[in-house]
């Protein structure tokens, strides 16, 4: 194929919510009853699952056409080994996108947003009917990529965990989480909701929605607070993490003067888990893709020293 190439071309997809349903309660009849039954509309799922299985064929289509394609869901990613040069994309949601960067080891990932009327994808330039002009462009060098800084956290038992977007350091279920956290040489015992640890990616993501949270909380009870200008000037290649303490508990015995602030690049935040049981670490959304964190456990969390590259 003069038009096409030999070099392995890699899809991730995730799971439609339609899929997730059916998954869950047996047949597409019982999820219906079961969205329908608590007032919701129903239609919207299927629309959506719809016009993505339409996209989908699409581009599986002129893929194949194009090159060797190997096509896997994105709860297969952490143990799917990638080569140098597969070129690899995702179509999916932002979260895909996260998710699937930090599997990679350099190599540029293409984002492709599969029903822009439905999803603002930050992080989804094209479109199906861009794909093979960008991956010819791809694998003569003609496409510029953005700089992903990821973070990273290491335990002292050795494992290690990548972040996109962000970090949840806490417990599993709603019970409050009990560690020590230090930074610099300060360090304070808390209780809270857990921890969590963002990149300049991630925040706009869930680490914006806790601080957006807290400002509504304070207008409402006659405070003020900064406007949310951390975003300026926050890159997705910034050189430092943020990190946010939810809900911290004062107590005699727990404080929450260390609930919110930044980890400069060649510094840690270290916090020291004091939970018997349930301690977790999961990036990224993905929890099934864990660590666990329990008593004695000593979790370092900075910049990590690789990143990802993300087609522009």
């Amino acid at each position: 194929m003069a038009m096409g190439t030999d070099r392995r071309i890699v899809l991730i997809t995730r799971h439609t919510r339609i899929d997730e349903l059916i998954y869950r309660h047996n047949t597409l009849a019982q999820a219906r009853f079961v969205i329908e039954s608590q007032g919701l509309a129903f239609d919207d799922y299927l629309a959506e699952d719809r016009e993505f299985k339409v996209q989908l064929a699409k581009l599986k289509a002129e893929l194949e056409r194009f090159g060797r394609l190997h096509h896997i869901d994105r709860g297969l990613l952490p143990g799917y080994l990638f080569r140098e040069d597969d070129i690899v994309l995702a179509l999916g949601q932002d979260g895909l996108v996260a998710n699937t960067l930090k599997y990679l080891n350099g190599q540029p990932l293409i984002a492709v947003n599969p029903d822009p009327a439905r999803y603002d994808g930050i992080l989804l330039p094209f479109l199906v009917e861009d794909v093979l002009t960008i991956i010819k462009a791809v694998i003569k060098g003609e496409r510029k990529t953005q700089a992903i800084t990821f973070g990273e956290v290491m335990l002292n038992d050795g494992q290690r965990l990548l972040a996109v977007n962000d970090f949840f350091i806490g417990v599993r279920g709603h019970s409050s989480a009990r560690y020590e956290i230090i930074l610099d040489d300060k360090r304070e015992r808390q209780s809270s909701s857990g921890v969590i640890v963002s990149t300049g990616l991630g925040s706009t993501g869930w680490f914006k929605s806790i601080v957006t949270g807290a400002s509504r909380i304070a207008e409402a009870m006659g405070q003020t607070l900064p406007s949310l200008s951390y975003e300026k000037g926050v890159n997705w290649d910034s050189d430092f993490l943020f990190y946010s303490v939810r809900e911290p508990f004062p107590s005699a015995y727990t404080g929450t003067a260390l609930a919110f602030g930044r980890i400069p690049k060649h510094s840690q935040l270290k916090i020291v888990s004091n939970m018997p049981v349930d301690g977790i670490i999961f990036s990224d959304g993905m929890e099934q893709d864990c660590l666990e964190f329990n008593t004695g456990q000593i979790a370092r969390i900075g910049v990590a020293e690789r990143g990802g590259q993300l087609v522009l």
